[in-house]
């Protein structure tokens, strides 16, 4: 436990690495094209980088302390946004993408809710491999 105590964000900052190398991995199997740093996709890797995070702050203050209430109550949000407000965002920019010719708007902004559940499912199953192994 003593590495965890000064290596706090490891685990998660490894998570948020491994999900982008992964989410490049299964884009390329599914259109054969590498695209690097986009956004959605699978697996999300903000949930699964914020659900790393609160584990670790639970595994490390303990479950009843305010540090941990805020980061469950950060990865609520991200997880919730990804799926809402950005994923609004996105379908917006296909209709102004239809209505315009001036400049094509990204519409990939949001994630579905199984690339949220298996961001969330990443970041768990990582995250203990790494507390596991340190």
């Amino acid at each position: 436990m003593g590495i965890l105590r000064t290596h706090l964000f490891l685990i998660p900052a490894a998570v948020m690495i491994l999900s982008e190398f992964t989410k490049v991995g299964v884009d390329w199997w599914k259109t054969g094209h590498i695209r690097l740093f986009r956004s959605g996709g699978m697996p999300s890797s903000h949930s699964a980088f914020v659900t790393s995070l609160a584990i670790m702050v639970g595994r490390r203050l303990g479950l009843d302390s305010p540090e941990f209430a805020i980061s469950f109550v950060l990865a609520s949000i991200v997880c919730y946004d990804s799926m809402s407000s950005r994923k609004a965002i996105g379908q917006q920019a296909k209709v102004l993408n239809k209505l315009q010719d001036l400049e094509h708007l990204k519409e990939q902004l949001g994630h579905s809710g199984l690339e949220v559940f298996t961001g969330i499912l990443f970041g768990v199953v990582v995250t203990m491999v790494g507390v596991w192994l340190m």
